[in-house]
């Protein structure tokens, strides 16, 4: 058994004052907790909790043994060995008695899998927040985990192991940890699992371990107030619009596979724009830099090698990695700044192969046209006539601050070129005009070569701070518009509540985007993809392949990429944990290949796009699986009385006639007719039980629905008196039906069949003479048909087996122990219709009341059933 981590022999503090639980006393502090930490069970976890505990025991430390939960035999006489010099380790049961531990604490606690849910009745629904409120309480803990028990673990551990991980706990737990020790054993040692499937935990488990150090390391300086080293660190890599940008990010895709690092491809906007030549190798770097695996970010920045190094800060980065040429973007300055500013982390400069081509860079935003120009021009004359307006009132410092307005003016509203223009004409102006001697370009004294010279400068660095800002304000223009679009899109999908509503709001939030076309894509049923929302008409057999191949490999692909690219449309995957739910199709109607920036934007708006269709797919799911749960129970229910209720009137049917043919002429008349009425009664009964039987399996089929109508309760009661008239004469009946009840939505003849066998449970568990008492009210959204009486009842425990198949309950039974089928095919009935039986006390203290529950839908126009207009009941 070997420790990743130092363990550090934890001695706690409060060995001498433990006293501090006498009477007024308290605990001073928050208790600590030490996680011992594995890949998997059965790597000496809890031996290693309890090898440190025994040590510390011998040191006088107050402990005491909460849970141990050990399922291996062979460690189970090893733990028995060192449970007995531990107290309370040989009465440690598998839960923690939380009250008892509070009552009289101790100052160590041993607690073996954190993660472990608690019964039922419990306080906490898990251990880890028992012990929560132990370390509250001062107490320290040392407990044992496993990492595939981490929240943000759970569907990387089920993918590696196939098994479900049904007991999780926080992240942020073992981060509040005072110390994590990781256990850990040699694999052959393991038998459980496979030795890929160990390899890929313990790779986790040093994942774990390493975010965490590199937390604490962060923690303990920041009180210093210095800043801390990484331990993971990251790389990053800084790119422009150069031919040598996708040369780097390949580089830069081989060091961080090799050093094992996540890696970041990052671009300085400066506010200079660039031209189309630029912005197509900036754009091809990015899309690299996605397929192999790295992240692409964008930042503004006025200094590149500061805004770089602040980022690199920002990430915890430990590598930067920029291109060794000597242009502008990257050139020698910026890599000495680099080197000269960096501390603590490591640059490396990637010489080119070949002489690599000077980015071009556009005046402005756009190429600047001949108005631009001309609004220089005009913004230096007018600038020149408000200055010689005011040159009498003004000194000729001050004369200068005109032309620096106009600069500006231009800067704002156009750009760097013309307020260069607009610069230089000002120069001249302010020379021919204003300085001596007037109208000519000779300057006669030094001083005013200077000022002339000093207003030049001023007049170039304003207006290129000023197109700066104006770019970095285009930027934030940008960026607000995508969370505004990103919002408006997530509160659009909120109120979606199906597949079709979801897709209607994407394509009506991607309308606001006038210059492209949009589709959405789903599957037909048949193996092929059809246009759901969006541009309609056929696809093209190239928009068709390429569609297909998203939808395939859950990749991007089409215009603007390097798979498939000949089409128009741009197809990325909306996918959920099972695969692709819909594919987003994108055409700029110009025909160009979207800029990185605008698929950025794209990518994000598919994100919650793409939550909202599995949301909505799960939600379509769990409907049909609860119908069909219904559907299947009631089916099987109704199957299952084959035995039972077809049996009684066959019985009757065969004793009355046999009883016609050995008795023909002896059988006085009126004995004769009741046989023959006995006969067809029974047979009419078995004819309702077979339609009802044929009607749920064609229903189980998906063949036949249930045949819905408006219906009064009274209606229904006073059919199912009537077909109990014999069964029910030797009983005293009361009914009670409210004065005016809604009408129901149901299959009549199955609620009809429902109340039946429930009135003949009641019949058949009460004594001859006793009490009947059917009810009908409504509350609630909700009707309730009630049936009562005097029988021995049900005691709570088996209130809800009644409803199981086959089972019965004899005491009282005077028909015969039965086939326990009746009730559990009420539930299947009322479970069909969203309803359900509930079991209450029955009349004056004696029986059971049994309810049948049924939800009541939005009555129609003038329809309920009123006092005065209810059949009347046998």
């Amino acid at each position: 058994m070997t420790h990743a981590m130092n363990e550090a022999r934890d001695v706690p503090e409060r060995t001498a004052a433990q006293s501090s639980h006498g009477e007024g006393g308290g605990r001073l502090r928050r208790g600590r907790l030490r996680i011992y930490l594995g890949a998997a069970p059965g790597v000496g976890k809890t031996l290693a909790m309890l090898q440190a505990a025994t040590e510390l025991l011998r040191q006088g430390v107050d402990l005491r043994v909460g849970s141990l939960d050990c399922a291996d035999d062979a460690a189970r006489g090893e733990l028995r060995m060192r449970l007995a010099a531990l107290p309370g380790g040989r009465e440690a049961a598998g839960e923690l008695d939380l009250d008892a531990l509070l009552a009289r604490p101790p100052a160590l606690l041993l607690v073996d899998r954190l993660a472990r849910a608690n019964p039922p009745g419990s306080r906490h629904a898990q251990r880890w927040q028992d012990v929560q409120e132990l370390l509250a309480a001062g107490i320290d803990v040392h407990a044992t985990l496993d990492v595939s028990h981490l929240e943000s673990l759970k569907n990387r551990v089920e993918a590696l192991t196939g098994q479900p991980v049904t007991e999780t706990l926080p992240d942020w737990l073992l981060e509040e940890a005072h110390e994590v020790l990781l256990i850990d054993c040699l694999p052959g040692e393991l038998r459980d699992f496979a030795p890929t499937t160990l390899a890929a935990l313990r790779a986790l488990a040093l994942q774990v371990v390493a975010g965490r150090a590199d937390s604490e390391v962060q923690r303990r300086y920041r009180p210093s107030g210095r800043e801390a080293p990484a331990v993971l660190g990251r790389l990053l890599v800084a790119v422009d619009g150069d031919e040598q940008s996708e040369q780097l990010v390949r580089h830069a895709s081989q060091v961080a596979r090799r050093r094992q690092l996540p890696w970041t491809l990052v671009h300085v906007d400066d506010g200079r724009a660039r031209g189309e030549e630029s912005r197509r190798l900036l754009q091809a770097a990015q899309r690299l830099a996605e397929r192999l695996g790295g992240e692409v970010v964008g930042l503004l920045g006025d200094e590149v090698a500061d805004t770089l190094l602040r980022h690199a800060r920002e990430r915890r980065a430990s590598v930067l990695l920029v291109g060794g040429h000597r242009r502008r973007w990257f050139g020698r300055g910026v890599v000495e700044r680099l080197l000269r500013r960096a501390r603590g982390l490591e640059i490396g400069v990637l010489a080119a192969e070949e002489a690599v081509s000077v980015p071009s860079f556009a005046v402005r935003g756009f190429v600047a046209g001949p108005l631009d120009y001309a609004l220089a021009l005009l913004a230096t004359l007018l600038a020149s006539a408000v200055a010689w307006g005011f040159s009498r009132m003004l000194a000729l410092q001050n004369i200068s601050l005109v032309f620096l307005a106009a600069v500006l003016l231009v800067a704002v509203r156009s750009g760097f070129g013309p307020a260069l223009c607009c610069a230089l004409l000002s120069f001249f102006a302010y020379d021919l005009l204003f300085i001596a001697p007037t109208f000519s370009l000779i300057v006669a004294h030094r001083v005013d070569v200077l000022g002339l010279l000093f207003f030049l400068l001023m007049a170039a660095l304003t207006g290129n701070l000023a197109t700066r800002q104006r770019r970095q304000m285009q930027a934030l223009r940008e960026t607000q518009a995508e969370t505004a679009a990103l919002l408006d899109l997530t509160r659009k999908l909120s109120a979606a509540t199906d597949r079709r509503a979801v897709l209607a709001a994407a394509v009506e939030q991607f309308a606001a985007w006038r210059d492209l076309d949009v589709r959405l894509l789903g599957p037909d049923g048949a193996g092929a993809l059809r246009v759901e929302a969006g541009v309609a008409g056929d696809l093209g057999k190239s928009e068709r392949a390429a569609a297909e191949w998203v939808w395939q490999h859950e990749l991007p692909a089409g215009l603007g990429t390097d798979t498939l690219p000949d089409g128009r449309w741009w197809w990325w995957p909306l996918s959920g944990e099972r695969g692709p739910l819909a594919l987003l199709g994108i055409a700029p109607r110009d025909g160009r290949p979207l800029p990185a920036s605008r698929r950025h934007r794209l990518v994000a708006l598919c994100q919650p796009l793409a939550q909202a269709l599995a949301r909505a797919q799960l939600a379509e799911e769990l409907q049909a699986a609860r119908l069909r749960g219904e559907t299947e129970q009631l089916r099987s229910a109704l199957l299952a009385s084959v035995s039972h209720d077809l049996r009684t009137p066959l019985t009757v049917m065969h004793g009355a006639i046999d009883s016609l043919l050995t008795l023909d002429g002896q059988i006085a008349a009126a004995d004769r007719r009741e046989l023959l009425e006995s006969t067809r009664d029974e047979a009419e009964r078995l004819d309702r039980y077979i339609q009802n039987l044929l009607d749920m399996t064609r229903l189980g089929h998906g063949g036949l629905k249930l045949e819905r109508d408006w219906v009064a309760p009274a209606d229904i009661v006073a059919s199912s008196l009537q077909r109990l008239r014999p069964v029910l004469a030797s009983f005293r009946l009361e009914t009670r039906i409210a004065g005016e009840l809604p009408l129901l939505h149901v299959h009549a003849a199955l609620i009809e069949q429902a109340l039946v066998n429930v009135l003949e449970n009641a019949a058949r568990f009460s004594p001859p003479g006793g009490r009947l008492r059917v009810a009908v009210d409504s509350d609630g959204g909700e009707l309730r048909l009630s049936v009562s009486d005097q029988g021995p009842g049900i005691p709570p425990a088996e209130r809800e087996k009644i409803f199981d198949m086959f089972y019965t309950a004899a005491r009282g039974d005077r028909g015969g122990p039965g086939t326990g089928l009746g009730l559990a095919i009420c539930q299947g009935i009322l479970g069909a219709h969203g309803g359900r039986v509930t079991v209450g006390e029955g009349l004056d203290g004696q029986g059971a009341t049994l309810t049948l529950h049924l939800p009541l839908q939005p009555q129609p126009p003038g329809e309920s059933e009123r006092d005065d207009e209810a059949p009347v009941l046998p």
